[in-house]
């Protein structure tokens, strides 16, 4: 791939906003679109380079809006599998998958994906 392919970032909307026990769990949507929010002002911390934002929600958090900066995917059934497939249609593109959830990492991985932790995108 070309140097000025932006970074895919996927992120685990629901891993990343449960890293924290700020109450999210009282308004999911809330709480996506909070996270929403935060990336689309300010990017991958650390992320020298253009990158293309993609933020997975599930269950009660579907149906948030895309914004400028942040494309939001709602997954039709399970998150993980959404951002596996994903990765999968990046064909070679560099990706990488921001959760802490252990199977989902060891699935993105085996697909070429760098994986980092929920702090890469929320401190």
């Amino acid at each position: 791939m070309p140097d000025d392919v932006p970074l895919l970032v996927i992120v685990d909307a629901a891993n990343v906003v449960g890293s924290v026990p700020d109450g999210w769990w009282r308004d999911r949507r809330g709480a996506a679109e909070r996270l929403r929010d935060r990336l689309a002002a300010d990017g991958v911390p650390g992320r020298a380079g253009p990158v293309e934002i993609v933020l997975v929600v599930e269950g009660a958090a579907r149906g948030v809006e895309s914004v400028p900066g942040v494309r939001v995917e709602s997954a039709a059934g399970s998150g993980d599998d959404n951002m596996v497939e994903l990765v999968a249609r990046a064909d070679g593109r560099r990706c990488l998958v921001v959760t802490a959830d252990r199977e989902l990492r060891r699935r993105v991985s085996e697909l070429g994906a760098d994986v980092a932790g929920p702090r890469t995108v929320r401190p």
